[in-house]
C-alpha cells in the first residue's frame, strides 16, 4: 500500500471517519477524524509529508499521541495498542 491517503486511513478507519480535503495549492490537504459526537482531530499534511514514508509515519504516531494524552491515557496506551507506526510502514515495503 504506497498511497499516502490510504496509509492514513488505514490507520484511523476502525474508530473514525477519515476525510480528506485539498487545502492550498502547493499539495498540502486538511486530514479530519471525526466520529458521533463531532470532529476528534483536524491536521494539515504537507505535500512532503504525504511523499515521505518517515514523516507520514511521525505525522500518525503524533496524532494517536496527541489523541491518548486528550483521552487521558498518555504514551502508555499508545505503547500498548502496537507502539511506532514507522515499524508497521517499514514492514509493508
Amino acid at each position: 500500500m504506497d498511497n499516502p491517503f490510504q496509509l492514513i486511513a488505514a490507520a484511523f478507519e476502525h474508530d473514525y471517519r477519515v476525510n480528506f480535503r485539498i487545502e492550498r495549492l502547493d499539495g498540502s490537504v486538511s486530514l479530519t477524524l471525526s466520529d458521533d459526537t463531532g470532529i476528534k482531530v483536524k491536521r494539515l499534511i504537507s505535500k512532503q509529508q504525504l511523499h515521505d514514508r518517515t514523516r507520514l509515519a511521525r505525522l500518525i504516531d503524533s496524532i494517536r499521541l496527541g489523541m491518548a494524552i486528550d483521552a487521558g491515557q498518555g504514551v502508555t496506551a499508545l505503547l500498548a495498542n502496537g507502539g511506532s507506526t514507522a515499524n508497521r510502514l517499514s514492514v509493508a515495503n
